[in-house]
């Protein structure tokens, strides 16, 4: 029997106005904006799924991906700060700290054994081979 799964045309379009009202909103990109939802790409073959996810504005260290059975969670901790000073006088200081996650399941079970990652530029790419069965594995990051 076949799996229906239904669609929703404007599902982009609520995740543009989501938390529009909660937010104050800026009007220009600088390297102090706070990090959002954890964009992912996911690819498969007949061997594994690769997940490239944006993870911008975060270290190595602070990215945690855990995988148990066919979910597959991954959380980032963002750490920026920013001063101008004038002289000897701080006339601004800006600090941001946060975590954003994300986990989402997939049509088959990883083996854990066997999963790699790698973070390069902002983007944390994933290979997580496929196979049934399956228990939860913290992934090195390289």
């Amino acid at each position: 029997m076949a799996n229906l799964t239904r669609y929703d045309p404007f599902a982009d379009v609520d995740d543009m106005f989501k938390g529009f009202f909660l937010r104050p909103v800026r009007m220009g990109l600088d390297d102090t904006a706070t990090l959002g939802q954890i964009k992912v790409d996911v690819g498969e073959d007949d061997k594994a799924v690769t997940v490239h996810a944006e993870v911008p504005g975060a270290k190595k260290e602070d990215i945690k991906v855990s995988v148990d059975g066919n979910v597959v969670s991954i959380s980032a901790e963002v750490k920026k700060t920013r001063e101008k000073k004038d002289g000897e006088k701080v006339i601004r200081s800006e600090r941001y700290y946060g975590t954003v996650s994300r986990s989402f399941s997939l049509a088959s079970d990883v083996d854990e054994t066997q999963c790699a990652a790698t973070y390069k530029d902002g983007v944390l790419e994933l290979v997580l081979p496929k196979k049934t069965g399956g228990r939860v594995r913290q992934i090195n990051i390289t």
